[in-house]
């Protein structure tokens, strides 16, 4: 794994924590890590690295033996282009010459959703994104060609071949975008019938692997299958759960976001993510035992902010408080949780754990108190 930090540009994440953040995407899409690369430029390069540390990486090559290289960012289709040209037919432990695959961190989460998206909804958006995240790349594979032929009334194949790739590229998009389409005026149908009904709802957001599916297994009986791994759950969940004064509520599960995000992802998960514009109350789950809950709140924040959404009531379940180390900073954590809370205002924290029911009574009172309408109930005058 690479990773690269520029001079001058603000971080929200170390290199460390971005890179330790990598390789669990790595081993969720079943690699194994063999080595961690870190360069600190002055500016971007065309080759993602410098010609020092590309020499690095091929004399590890020579004693390891890897055959993929993870760029800790969405590279350029022409820094990706450079990058394999300079590790096309590198020397392996054995004096064995082969290519090494270059692949940046969008492919990799892109990977992580294909293999965990169930549902035709998850896998056509996840199709989706890849094609808008190829269409870019598709001249690099034919370069070679382009020089070919040529002069009036004469085209190169490198040229055929890329027009073609592109056309069929850009065709499966439009079909793509004309399915998710009927998805989602077919979301908007049950949305209107939940309003209609009148049932408030919430939405669990949150970082990737904080707890949200046992959070809702906890709360709403939903038995989602629950795993440790990041993007363990793609398709949205909504499940039933009684407030504490008896009145019903939808809970519905959604997508966990992560740093660096690739917008195609967004894009493409828009007709899910327009839950979270319907919802009544946001329930903003965080793995309150990571040493980066901080650096999580920020990338939820942002990513709510993107959506327009980040004004919406929300709670916030300090979760996984089972897993808090005593010799740890004042929460067991290393950092305060309790005041996490305060970075967004008018938010309620809640301390919990979904693995033991720790605090899930609380959370349902929170979440009560949070909806408009249990707000006004509480206020007004007892006659």
């Amino acid at each position: 794994m690479i990773g690269v930090t520029i001079k001058n540009e603000q971080q929200l994440w170390s290199p460390e924590d971005s890179l330790s953040e990598l390789g669990q995407l790595a081993g969720t899409a079943g690699a194994d890590v063999v080595g961690v690369i870190s360069q600190r430029l002055e500016r971007r390069l065309p080759t993602y690295i410098g010609k020092g540390k590309i020499a690095e990486v091929k004399e590890f090559r020579e004693v390891v033996g890897f055959d993929t290289i993870v760029c800790d960012d969405e590279l350029t289709p022409t820094q990706q282009r450079n990058l394999e040209k300079e590790f096309a037919g590198v020397i392996g432990p054995g004096g064995e010459k082969s290519d090494v695959k270059v692949i940046d961190r969008t492919a990799l989460i892109l990977d992580v959703f294909s293999r965990h998206a169930r549902s035709r909804e998850g896998r056509l958006q996840v199709e989706l994104a890849q094609a808008e995240y190829l269409l870019p790349r598709l001249a690099g594979q034919w370069s070679h060609l382009e020089r070919l032929g040529g002069g009036i009334g004469t085209r190169g194949p490198g040229e055929t071949q890329i027009e073609t790739d592109r056309r069929i590229a850009t065709m499966r998009i439009h079909q793509l975008k004309r399915e998710l389409e009927r998805v989602r005026q077919h979301r908007a149908q049950h949305r209107r019938q939940r309003q209609r009904a009148g049932i408030p709802v919430a939405s669990l957001v949150g970082y990737t692997n904080a707890g949200k599916s046992t959070l809702l297994n906890g709360l709403g009986r939903a038995r989602v299958v629950v795993r440790d791994q990041l993007f363990s759950t793609l398709d949205p969940v909504t499940r039933r759960v009684r407030l504490p004064d008896g009145s019903p509520l939808l809970l519905t599960d959604t997508v966990g976001f992560i740093q660096k995000l690739p917008t195609t992802l967004v894009a493409a998960f828009r007709a899910t993510l327009e839950e979270l514009e319907e919802a009544t109350v946001l329930l903003h789950v965080v793995d309150i035992s990571h040493p980066n809950a901080p650096e999580h709140v920020a990338v939820v924040d942002e990513v709510l902010r993107s959506l327009h959404v980040q004004d919406k009531p929300r709670v916030l379940a300090l979760n996984k408080a089972d897993l808090l180390d005593p010799s740890l900073g004042s929460d067991g954590a290393g950092h305060d949780g309790l005041e996490l809370a305060s970075r967004v205002e008018g938010t309620t924290a809640v301390v919990t754990s979904a693995a033991s029911g720790l605090g899930l009574a609380d959370l349902l009172q929170a979440i009560a108190s949070a909806i408009p309408h249990h707000q006004a109930l509480e206020a007004a005058p007892v006659s």
